[in-house]
């Protein structure tokens, strides 16, 4: 079984890093990224497979919205995952992902991970079922 791969787009260094570091010892790989401009990039290289895309989406960042639209048009089978605590980013979220994945701050590493393994194993089913 191949390790599924999380890009976690946080600005803030004291949310992403303990964030990350803990999906990485659930044994995720994790990559960083601050904005939607390294996320595009990481999205970008070649080599780089992303799985789950955790992105944080405030009211004033509609990079955010936009990123996450272009990686549901780019790459439709990367799992998004909005975040954030205003109401806007709930309904946003809402909106770009049907499914309704939206976590609020400050994160629980456990929820945020339950979202995770929940969009993977219904891929996984879907997948499997194909």
């Amino acid at each position: 079984m191949t390790q599924s791969t999380i890009l976690l787009v946080e600005a803030d260094i004291l949310v992403r890093t303990p964030l990350a570091q803990y999906l990485r010892e659930c044994g995720y790989q994790v990559l960083e990224a601050i904005d939607a401009t390294e996320a595009r990039a990481l999205f970008n290289a070649a080599e780089i497979s992303i799985d789950v895309a955790l992105i944080d989406a405030s009211a004033h960042d509609e990079a955010a919205f936009e990123l996450a639209r272009w990686i549901r048009q780019s790459t439709p089978q990367v799992e998004v995952v909005l975040t954030g605590s205003v109401t806007k980013a709930v309904k946003e979220a809402t909106d770009l992902c049907e499914d309704g994945p939206a976590i609020t701050k400050p994160y629980n590493h456990q929820a945020v991970l339950s979202v995770i393994q929940r969009l993977l194993a219904a891929r996984k089913r879907q997948t499997d079922a194909e």
